[in-house]
């Protein structure tokens, strides 16, 4: 008998890829890759960007321009100070700028116990100009644009009560000044204008405190100015001869000296008729 024996056929393999496959798959995997990469930093890149450099206003690039040129040999490049020299001006806000240059104490002359207020080298303008790029370098005090609005409608009376709680015991009852110690002195209110006398709350220069809103209210601010404005420097001093209005001191000075003669006098004229 004769036994067929059938050759078993073994299935073949699943085909390899091709070589042309393999390197379709791999820059396929390639684009991937990048594509993912470039929306990650589209995403977060800008962003890192725009908070690292901020643009400057159109005034604070020009005051940027003025720093450069006269105020960058004492307070540094980017107004970080130069020892010796000048403080860095990092958060001190546009008020302290508007008072110092306004006023004409910067730049200063030479060094003091304090600055003397002199004739301004930067026109009202390019104060303002300077003040808006030192703010834009970090936080700090600024005047607002509507202090003329707010002086408008004042309070007098309210101001005069502030004035004498809470500058009278510097600037003297008048607002003539007085003699602190160390060789300073708070100055005279006389040649102050609005937006001066505000920035010098909001900054207190020297040694005169700060009045920031949380002390004094922009409102309450406003009557304080509106009083030095419309009855401190406008008074003709009704009563007479003013005597300085440097207060009771001077007064009492007068007092006395006028006095004392006019005893004496009267003494001789009564031990003469006698």
């Amino acid at each position: 008998m004769r036994i067929s024996r059938r050759r078993s056929i073994r299935p073949e393999g699943p085909p390899r890829l091709s070589q042309f496959r393999r390197r379709t798959a791999g820059v396929v995997r390639m684009v991937i890759a990048l594509v993912l990469a470039g929306g990650a930093y589209t995403l977060f890149t800008p962003a890192a960007q725009a908070q690292e450099e901020p643009r400057l206003s159109a005034a604070a690039a020009e005051g940027e321009a003025l720093f450069e040129v006269g105020c960058i040999t004492c307070h540094g490049r980017s107004a970080g100070g130069v020892e010796g020299r000048g403080p860095s001006l990092i958060n001190v806000g546009g008020a302290s700028v508007e008072f110092q240059v306004g006023t004409g104490r910067m730049p200063l002359a030479r060094q003091e116990a304090q600055a003397q207020r002199k004739p301004p080298l930067y026109t009202d303008e390019q104060v303002r100009q300077l003040a808006a790029y030192i703010d834009s370098l970090g936080v700090g005090p600024v005047v607002p644009d509507n202090v003329d609005a707010l002086v408008d409608d004042a309070n007098l009376a309210r101001g005069g009560e502030l004035f004498r709680v809470n500058c009278s015991q510097c600037h003297a009852f008048g607002g003539g000044g007085g003699a602190l110690s160390s060789g300073k002195y708070a100055p005279s209110l006389y040649p102050a204008s609005d937006r001066i006398i505000y920035a010098a709350m909001l900054s207190g220069p020297q040694n005169m405190p700060i009045f920031g809103d949380n002390t004094l209210t922009p409102e309450q601010k406003a009557d304080v100015i509106a009083y030095i404005q419309q009855v401190i420097q406008t008074d003709h001093d009704p009563g007479g001869f003013n005597l300085g209005r440097y207060g009771p001191s001077t007064e009492g000075l007068a007092i006395f000296l006028v006095g004392i003669v006019a005893l004496v006098f009267a003494s001789l004229w009564i031990a003469g008729k006698s």
